[in-house]
């Protein structure tokens, strides 16, 4: 995949606007599409995305929570399925999953790997078999 990305605009908590591109200008960054409501992003993905930023000082995580339903989701929601009540990167909110639905995710967790050129380089289904490994070749070639 080499598609160029002009914009992801994603919501903070207070509800404002932020183009992620724009704001992390000329940074490789891994997105993690995930659902609070999701066993599989919690339990799994959001750890391995920390493990992930651990690991590549390089690579900028973000995680965009996708909202499903007609519900506003608040910090408190987010940080309701931290053990510290702190967020281990930053984390967007995704209201209406149009960036979930812009990027074709097959589910969540989905991994977006976005390198400095807002190239899209990977997008990786969080649980199909080996997604760990793919992830992790990903990020060390973009290294």
């Amino acid at each position: 995949m080499t598609s160029k990305i002009n914009s992801i605009i994603v919501q903070d908590f207070e509800h404002t606007s932020i183009d992620l591109l724009s704001a992390y200008q000329e940074q490789n960054l891994l997105l993690l599409l995930y659902n609070n409501q999701c066993l599989g992003c919690t339990g799994r993905a959001i750890p391995l995305a920390y493990k992930l930023q651990n690991m590549f000082p390089n690579i900028t995580v973000i995680g965009i929570h996708s909202n499903f339903n007609n519900e506003k989701t608040t910090e408190e929601d987010i940080k309701s399925i931290f053990t510290t009540k702190e967020l281990p990167f930053p984390i967007y909110l995704d209201e209406n999953h149009s960036i979930y639905d812009a990027f074709n995710s097959e589910g969540t967790p989905q991994w977006l790997i976005i390198d400095k050129n807002n190239i899209l380089y990977r997008s990786i289904f969080g649980s199909q078999a080996n997604a760990e490994n793919r992830l992790l070749y990903a990020l060390e070639s973009l290294a």
